[in-house]
């Protein structure tokens, strides 16, 4: 979809992401393909039913734009964060 994540990571009820688009693309279009992409890996695998969970995802999502922040202190603030699990 012509865009790239530049950095990945989150603790165990939501994610951070920096990602890096054109802005001919919405962030909700790219919103709806990481989850529905994700979404189907994870079901196809089998990780979901043991956890007890129809859905990896909840209908709802929260962006912010950082503006003039230096991309390697935003790069930082993500990696500091706890691993998904």
């Amino acid at each position: 979809m012509d865009f790239q994540i530049q950095e990945f990571n989150g603790e165990s009820d939501h994610i951070h992401a920096l990602i890096e688009f054109p802005p001919k693309l919405s962030i909700s279009q790219i919103v709806n393909a990481l989850k529905g992409v994700s979404s189907r890996r994870y079901g196809q695998a089998g990780y979901l039913k043991p956890l007890g969970k129809d859905a990896l995802w909840s209908p709802s999502y929260f962006v912010s734009s950082v503006g003039g922040a230096p991309l390697e202190v935003l790069k930082k603030y993500i990696q500091n964060q706890e691993k998904p699990r």
